[in-house]
């Protein structure tokens, strides 16, 4: 595989067993262009041990006063010098390939799983972690799968020179031949410590830097409780904390370097020593002792291959270890169905919460429990995960609750915690610091930890097909969900729209019914042409308000256009006079088709077809929101957020109000007017 020919058209199983295996399967997998390292990697390291021989040849030829062997002497060095310098330059060629293909394949794979995983990837992993496996953790893999061949070049080489040097000189090569193998094995008992030391690094700094993205994330909401200085004093300890984990792991890799040094250099003392008492006896010749002098000297470029490797593998491993954790999570249902690619229609059915949409109409969905609520849109959409019985009693709520209260100021507070019990932990052996970085539990992470199996729930039901049974691109035609946290890719407001689509609904229509007319005016006094369409919107729309980025994302649903639109929250973060104006026109837009909306906003709620209660996993009560403000206790409390006192207080005028309307003077008209009343108060 060449640059050119990528991407993959196949990038292969992986096997993410562990980060060891991971790595043993890339490399196999890259057999030919290792190969071909390999032998460039000869030509060049043996061309620089050659040299030493052709010098040596040269001094002899000198003492002798040959001219002719001084000139054969030159023509080698030549020789060797046009061969050194081919295999550096393919050496160099082959193993940046290596490094860009392999990096490349570990990308293709990752962006492969959390394409198949969907909303799952995110209950189950860290985003963070996610980009931190596909951008920094990838190089540090196709590193290690690059300099393999290098490594097994040099000490092919160091092999080859000194067999050939016990031929040429035994009684110095001997001394080499014995003083090599020391040298190359005498930095391995220090490099577990530098590896356990460089792995706590990486686990500081990732702390950090989690710490950091949260406080970025929530810099408007720190600011309005006066919270800035608290998380910048967590930032300041966990940034110490890192610092202070490098300067330790910098000293055992500088202690390594050192020993790669004082060895090399102790040996070649030895074996100036010894050939200067062999030349002084006249059992070895000048030009000889020469040549084994800088056949020794030139030995020392090979060897630093030997410390590469081993950084690179201590580097490497928990990368690849990340990176297997990833590509080792599964979807409960088969990625490619059991049916036909062709996405039904029909009425909407949860059999697990009794949930039923009807087709064509816009049902409104009231949970008291916003996490239950985000677990039944995911549901919704075909994505179950392991575990899944959130949507129940709220047993074994697991992964569910766990991303949706992993991130965020939650998620802020727990890594400022996590730093302060790791000045604490810095005490710690080195060797309880390898068996939590070799289990993958340090971080405390989910898929670092065995799971339980548990069987996955019935499948969510579109006309009567159960989604799980569906194409993976099928399901995701049919039923489109979108959560209560959308998130803006950078790009500008018509990239933003152009996604997949029926071609019903055009860009124009699905922004004003999600009300985007004052984004629209403060995307075109950004554009350079006045034309909002070719606004630039910036990561995650982080230039724009909470609730514009809700209403441009709103406008990407709508203009989807799917068979069944599910919506978690649509208008949380938008005032209610924009919420009235988005009910109505997202009613309108989707005349006829099904849409459900998980909320508890009285505005969505009125204009709702229908509206089911979810309460403790099962529906408990389907009606009309005004009807079910009057007799039903437990939807009054979600929307209306009535405590227990004010339910007391006020269901003497409930009653009035009820039996007021059996009198003849008091028709729907009055009792709408006093519901009116009420829900405003």
């Amino acid at each position: 595989m060449q640059i050119h020919d990528l991407p993959y058209p196949d990038p292969g199983l992986p096997d993410a067993r562990s980060g060891p295996r991971f790595l043993l399967w890339l490399g196999r997998n890259q057999l030919g262009g290792q190969f071909k390292s390999l032998c460039w990697g000869l030509l060049h390291f043996l061309s620089v041990a050659s040299l030493p021989y052709g010098v040596g040849f040269a001094v002899q030829a000198v003492v002798e006063g040959s001219g002719s062997r001084l000139a054969l002497a030159g023509g080698l060095i030549l020789l060797l010098g046009a061969a050194l310098a081919l295999g550096d330059t393919m050496l160099h060629r082959t193993a940046v390939t290596n490094w860009i293909t392999a990096a490349a394949r570990v990308q293709q794979l990752l962006a492969r799983r959390t394409a198949t995983l969907g909303a799952a990837l995110t209950r189950r992993v860290a985003a963070g972690e996610v980009v931190a496996v596909s951008t920094g953790d990838v190089e540090k893999i196709g590193w290690f799968v690059e300099a393999l061949s290098r490594f097994a070049a040099a000490a092919l080489t160091v092999v080859v020179v000194c067999v050939g040097l016990v031929i040429y000189q035994p009684a110095l090569g001997i001394v080499v031949a014995v003083g090599m193998p020391v040298l190359a094995l005498a930095v391995l008992p220090l490099l577990p410590r530098a590896t356990r030391r460089a792995d706590q690094q990486r686990e500081k700094a990732g702390r950090a830097t989690e710490l950091a993205s949260d406080t970025v994330a929530g810099l408007r909401v720190l600011r309005g409780i006066g919270g800035e200085e608290l998380f910048l004093d967590r930032y300041r300890r966990a940034s110490q904390e890192v610092r202070s984990a490098a300067v330790r792991s910098a000293r055992m890799w500088s202690l390594i370097s050192a020993v790669q040094v004082l060895l090399p250099g102790l040996l070649l003392i030895a074996v100036v020593w010894y050939g200067i008492e062999l030349a002084r006896q006249g059992r070895i010749t000048v030009g000889e002792l020469v040549t084994v002098y800088s056949a020794v000297m030139i030995l020392n470029y090979p060897l630093r291959h030997f410390e590469e490797i081993a950084m690179a593998y201590s580097f490497s491993r928990p990368s690849a270890q990340r990176a297997a954790r990833v590509l080792s999570l599964e979807r409960v249902t088969e990625p490619g169905g059991l049916r036909a690619a062709e996405a039904p229609a029909g009425d909407l059915y949860d059999p697990v919460t009794g949930l039923l949409a009807p087709a064509g109409r816009l049902t409104a969905v009231v949970c008291g429990d916003p996490d239950l609520a985000g677990r039944l849109a995911d549901r919704l959409g075909g994505h179950p995960t392991e575990g899944d019985t959130g949507t129940g009693s709220g047993a074994g709520t697991g992964s569910g609750s766990d991303s949706r209260s992993g991130t965020g100021a939650g998620c802020a507070s727990g890594t400022g915690s996590d730093s302060e019990s790791d000045s604490e932990s810095d005490s710690e052996s080195d060797s309880e610091s390898d068996s939590e970085s070799d289990s993958g539990s340090g971080s405390g992470s989910g898929p670092g930890k065995p799971t339980t199996p548990v069987t996955a729930l019935p499948s969510v039901l579109l006309g009567g097909v159960p989604l799980d049974e569906l194409p993976l691109d099928a399901a995701r035609t049919a039923v489109l969900v979108q959560d209560k946290d959308p998130v803006l890719l950078s790009g500008t407001l018509a990239e933003l729209l152009d996604v997949p689509s029926s071609g019903s609904v055009r860009p124009e229509e699905a922004l004003a019914a999600a009300q985007c007319a004052d984004v629209l005016d403060a995307l075109s006094q950004a554009s350079l042409d006045d034309d909002p369409m070719n606004a630039r919107i910036t990561e995650r729309g982080r230039s724009l308000s909470g609730g514009q980025r809700q209403r441009l994302a709103l406008a990407r649903s709508l203009v989807t256009d799917p068979e069944a639109l599910v919506l978690d929250e649509p208008t949380s973060a938008v005032d209610s006079h924009t919420e009235a104006r988005i009910a109505e026109g997202l009613r309108a837009l989707r005349s006829g088709r099904t849409t459900v909306v998980l909320t508890s906003s009285p505005l969505l709620l009125d204009r709702a077809d229908r509206v089911v209660l979810v309460h403790e996993g099962t529906v408990a009560a389907v009606g009309e929101h005004r009807e079910l403000v009057l007799t039903e206790p437990r939807y009054r409390a979600v929307v209306t957020r009535e405590t227990d006192e004010e339910a007391a207080s006020a269901a003497p005028s409930r009653d009035a109000g009820t039996s007021l309307r059996a009198e003849p003077g008091i028709g729907d008209a009055g009792i709408e007017e006093l519901t009116e009343i009420e829900e405003t108060a």
